[in-house]
């Protein structure tokens, strides 16, 4: 149940993210609610998933690697902003070392 809930919240916090760009600077004043729920909802959701027996520096790190790409490929999408080899590149890097540190948890 811990992953279910650690995929909602990266999935809440994208969206929060993905809503923030979309109130340009927080011009758009429809958006600000969006952004507060979001942030909210994800970061309860993250305390599930930790409450449910994740390790912090697991759940964190997977929280952090996968809302980086999704948001990043969102804002590619949707805004049409870069998404370069070298950002790419680090985004990987995150994930692989996002990666070491779940594989080291796990001894």
């Amino acid at each position: 149940m811990s992953w279910v809930f650690l995929v909602a919240a990266i999935l809440a916090e994208a969206g929060a993210t993905m809503s923030l760009r979309a109130s340009d600077g927080m011009r758009k004043r429809p958006w600000i609610a969006a952004i507060v729920a979001g942030y909210v909802v994800s970061f309860g959701l993250l305390s599930l998933s930790l409450d449910h027996g994740m390790p912090l520096g697991v759940a964190y790190g997977i929280w952090a690697a996968t809302g980086i790409a999704l948001t990043a490929t969102l804002a590619r999408a949707i805004f049409k902003e870069p998404l370069t080899r070298s950002m790419a590149a680090g985004i990987a890097l995150i994930a692989a070392g996002v990666l070491l540190v779940e594989l080291g948890a796990a001894h």
